[in-house]
Parts: structure tokens; C-alpha cells; sequence
């Protein structure tokens, strides 16, 4: 007879968290300060703390939400600037997961390729990869916070005639740190939120800079300082002075999104009104800033203190609406015959999303594509036990709605534990009616249409982008909706 020992048996915790990020962080805190009697562990399959915010390197990475909304709401942000470049945003992240011991509860290099669920054991098994070592780990309940974009590789389209060019071709999500721009031409093909960001910081770098676009984005300025953040740290306590200034921006946010979906003219002449008010060239505003959608079909850009429209006024970044037709030793010719010099080609084309991490996720080793299921409050999977997402808003910083469902989460599995019970199933009813799970026409969230889960009709099987209907539910609702226990 075999004796199995302890040493042969996966580790077990209480929760696995999947991702050292914003969301990841938020988690972890909820977990420990509201159970902390739950023992856990963060998997992060890259070697540093702080998802997009380690990852991203470009020139003038920064935030293109509000620094109010997007930092943790247990840890107020105390810079003077609301808008903030990556680096600053990265030392916060990591500043604070120290401060409250998260970062010990860190595994780096510990990439999450398959979960499966045992009915029988009523617990996950997770197959990592750690180096060149396949490793395991079970669990009681999974949260992915890993996000949705693809990490590994961004949307990178095949342009015609590029193995001719003789510059350098670089993608926005793997700059290379010893790129030299000063005095050279680069051409930033995209219209995005990166293309918006990368073009005046690479003409602050000294670099003669032309942003290509196929067609225009609605870009809009926004102060880099928020008056209402000072004034309130001067006499409020820093908790209730950040809790001030994020409801404020939540409710703003909120607002003008419901204006762009039922009042769409009239957002677009203000948004138009500001543009032309920028750059004081209303023909420039009707070639260049006159998208053929409504504000927030695709997501808003926003510059800050509008430093786009003022390189572009100062003439050090030049805008081109155009289609490329080949890509030559020199440069990029346009359908129009133009070509534009280069030196260095910057593919800001766009990112790829990726449900679930990537995970491979399997119910008693039979498998579940995450495009085949609804999403439940926007953060659990229709038919899957005791597995969270965190999927943050479209029109709002992504930490308000993951610190939701991390609280969401305890809430939870307090329930589960003053019951005596062990597992939590969303189970959607019948008639369920597919809808997108992303209310945006971008290109980035139509390529990934067949490989993302889906929404309902009607709750708890709606994913709200409102920040302030989803406080009340996530943090109040019934959390034995559609949900069935054992």
C-alpha cells in the first residue's frame, strides 16, 4: 500500500488571485482586510508588480482616466496631477501593496494556463508554468484580475511593402528602451488613445513627429490638475477628501456618457466647440477631429491640458488622414500619392483582448470557452463555481468597478461561510438574450466579438457601465440572485 504524504500534494489556499495589477492589489486587500482569515496568494505571470503599468514604456505613458477614480479607494492619491504618466502611476501601485504587505503574498513568474473544477473536491486545480517547471496549485475560489487585454502581443496588422523599409518599425507595447528619436522622423500610425499620447511626448523628445490616421477620433482636452482634488486635501482628512473627488468624477463621467448616448448632436458640438477652440482652425478640426460615429461608439480620447492640440498648433506634430498604400525603403506612401518620410515607424494599431487571462478553464475536465457563456454582474461566469473576473468600465477608470467586484467577492464568500456551504454557481435562466459585452464599435472590441463572453438582457446578467447603480447593487444586492449553492 502507497502512503501519499503531504509533500505530494498541490499547495491549497482559501483564494488564488491571478494578476499583480490594480485590480490584483485592490483584491488582495478587500480579501485580508474584510477576511482575513482566508488564506491566499497572488500568481503573476510576469516578474514584476504592476500589469499595464509595468508593462507600457512609450514615451508619455500615462493615465487617461483621473487619478481620483483609478487609484484604490483604501489609499489616497496625493500627487498634485489628476492625469499621471505610467511611471508615477507604477510607484503608487507598488508603494501601496507594500504599505499593507500585499507584495509578500507575491509569486512572480507564475503563468496560470489551465484551471479545472472538481465537483467532487469542490476546489480548483490550477496547472502553472513557472520557467521551465510545470507547477500545481488548488483553491477554493479563483479571481482573475489579469484584465482583458493580451499581454504577449498587440494587434499588429500586415501593411503592404514593409520588409522594405529600411527604418525602424516599433509596437507601442514592447518599445525598446535604447530607441533614439531626437532629430528623426517618426510616423505614428493609429488614431487611439496611445497615438494621442505618443505623438507630443515624442515631439518633446525632439523627435519630427506625424501622426497617420485612416479616420478621425474624438479627442478632448482635459486639466492635467483637478482644482476640486487640491481644495479638498486642504480641508478634508485624505480618505474623505479622495472619496469626495471620486464620486465627483464618477458622477461626471457618468453624466456626459449618458449625454453622448442620448444626446449625441449636441455632445458632438461640444466636443467639436472645444477642438476648434484648441487648435483655432475650424477647417483642420473638420478634416482631422470630425469622426463619422457619435462620441463614445469608440472610446473617447482624452489629451491632457490638451498638449496634442498645442504641438499640433506649434506645428511639431503634423496630422494626416490617409490610407497607406505601401510601405517604401524611405518611408509610407499614401493612397493619395503622398509619402511621408521615416525613419521610425510606430504601429500604434491597437491591442488584442483576451478572455480569462488566456486561462484554459475546464468544470470536471470538461472544458468552457468563455465566448460560450454569460457574464453574471458583469463578474462571474454563467455554469462556473466560485470563479470572479474583474472587468473594469469602458467609459470610467477600470479600478472603480474592480474594486466593486472585489468587494463584491468577500460579500460573497461571507455568505458562503456564515451558511456552512462551499460553492456559488451563477446559473442563468432560461430565454436569456445574447448581447455584446462591450458597448463599443472599436476595432480592438470587434476583432474579439467570438472570443468574448456575453451579456444578458436583464439583471443580474447585465454589465452596467454606471458606476453608481453598481455601487448600490454590488455592494447591497442579493447575492443569492440566479445563484445556486451547495
Amino acid at each position: 500500500m502507497t502512503c501519499v504524504t503531504q509533500q505530494t500534494l498541490p499547495e491549497h489556499f482559501d483564494v488564488v488571485i491571478v494578476g499583480a495589477g490594480i485590480s490584483g492589489i485592490d483584491a488582495a486587500y478587500r480579501l485580508q482586510t474584510e477576511l482575513p482569515g482566508k488564506r491566499f496568494t497572488i500568481l503573476e505571470a510576469r516578474e514584476a508588480m504592476g500589469g499595464t503599468w509595468d508593462l507600457f514604456r512609450y514615451p508619455g505613458v500615462r493615465s487617461d482616466s483621473d487619478m481620483g477614480t483609478l487609484s484604490f479607494p483604501f489609499e489616497p492619491w496625493t500627487d498634485a496631477e489628476s492625469i499621471a504618466d505610467g511611471g508615477r502611476i507604477l510607484a503608487y501601485i507598488r508603494r501601496s501593496a507594500a504599505r499593507y504587505g500585499i507584495d509578500r503574498h507575491v509569486r512572480y513568474g507564475h503563468r496560470v494556463v489551465a484551471a479545472d473544477w472538481s465537483s467532487s473536491e469542490e476546489q480548483w486545480t490550477l496547472s502553472i508554468r513557472h520557467g521551465d517547471e510545470e507547477r500545481r496549485l488548488t483553491c477554493g475560489f479563483l479571481h482573475l484580475c489579469s484584465g482583458y487585454y493580451d499581454y504577449a502581443q498587440g494587434h499588429r496588422p500586415e501593411f503592404p511593402g514593409e520588409a522594405e523599409f529600411t527604418g525602424s518599425i516599433v509596437h507601442p507595447q514592447f518599445w525598446p528602451e535604447a530607441l533614439e528619436v531626437a532629430n528623426r522622423r517618426v510616423v505614428v500610425i493609429g488614431s487611439g488613445a496611445t497615438a494621442v499620447t505618443l505623438a507630443p511626448a515624442l515631439a518633446e523628445l525632439g523627435a519630427r513627429t506625424t501622426i497617420l490616421q485612416r479616420s478621425p477620433s474624438w479627442v478632448m482636452a482635459r486639466p492635467r490638475r483637478d482644482p476640486m482634488a487640491a481644495a479638498s486635501r486642504r480641508v478634508l482628512p485624505p480618505r474623505l477628501a479622495a472619496d469626495a473627488v471620486r464620486h465627483k468624477n464618477a458622477l461626471l463621467m457618468s453624466g456626459f456618457y449618458e449625454l453622448c448616448r442620448r444626446a449625441p448632436r449636441l455632445a458632438s458640438r461640444l466636443i467639436t466647440r472645444g477642438t476648434v477652440r484648441a487648435l483655432g482652425d475650424p477647417a483642420l478640426v473638420d478634416q482631422h477631429f470630425t469622426p463619422r460615429y457619435d462620441p463614445w461608439d469608440q472610446r473617447l480620447c482624452i489629451v491632457p491640458d490638451g498638449d496634442l492640440f498645442k504641438t499640433i498648433r506649434d506645428r511639431r506634430v503634423e496630422l494626416v488622414t490617409d490610407t497607406i498604400d505601401t510601405f517604401t525603403p524611405t518611408g509610407i506612401r499614401l493612397s493619395s500619392g503622398r509619402e511621408l518620410p521615416a525613419d521610425v515607424i510606430v504601429t500604434a494599431t491597437g491591442l488584442r483582448l483576451l478572455a480569462a487571462g488566456g486561462i484554459e478553464l475546464s468544470v470536471d475536465g470538461e472544458r468552457r470557452a468563455p465566448s460560450e457563456l454569460f457574464v453574471y454582474r458583469g463578474l462571474m461566469l454563467g455554469g462556473i463555481p466560485n470563479l470572479a473576473l474583474s472587468l473594469g468600465y469602458v467609459n470610467a477608470s477600470w479600478t472603480l468597478r474592480a474594486d466593486l467586484a472585489a468587494r463584491y467577492v468577500c460579500r460573497l464568500l461571507a455568505h458562503l461561510d456564515r451558511l456552512g456551504l462551499r460553492v456559488a454557481i451563477p446559473m442563468p435562466p432560461e430565454g436569456l438574450v445574447e448581447q455584446p459585452l462591450l458597448p463599443l464599435h472599436s476595432s480592438y472590441v470587434r476583432r474579439a466579438e467570438g472570443s468574448l463572453p456575453h451579456q444578458g438582457d436583464r439583471a443580474p446578467w447585465l454589465m452596467r457601465q454606471s458606476y453608481l447603480p453598481d455601487r448600490r447593487e454590488l455592494l447591497r444586492g442579493d447575492v443569492t440572485a440566479s445563484m445556486a449553492f451547495r
